[in-house]
């Protein structure tokens, strides 16, 4: 009884450390989404002002709405996996797609200025 008491904990423990890659990689892509909104923004106050720099805020803005959706995607997969390391895959390619994501934003905001 208590090697199936071991094996459920152990079970319900990769369970957790799954779910915990899901929701990393998921607060990953909205961050993502969050920091393309504002990139966007910035290109479209950018473009409003006559800014010189409006289309270089503009590539900005596209490269992390890029960013963004490569977040989703690698959410997605994280969501969708088989195995804990495919999950941590995930959840590292949508971390890092949203450090892209929040770089092109700082640009895009850079650039308005």
């Amino acid at each position: 009884m208590s090697i199936n008491k071991l094996l459920i904990a152990m079970a319900l423990g990769l369970a957790l450390t799954a779910c915990s890659k899901q929701e990393q990689a998921a607060d990953a892509a909205a961050s993502a989404n969050e920091a393309a909104a504002d990139a966007l923004a910035a290109a479209d106050q950018a473009a409003a002002a006559g800014a010189p720099a409006a289309d270089a805020a503009q590539a900005a803005a596209d490269t992390a709405t890029t960013a963004a959706d490569a977040s989703a995607d690698a959410a997605a997969q994280a969501a969708g996996a088989a195995t804990d390391a495919a999950a941590d895959q995930a959840a590292d390619a949508a971390k890092a797609a949203e450090g892209t994501a929040e770089k092109a934003k700082d640009a895009a905001e850079e650039a308005k200025k």
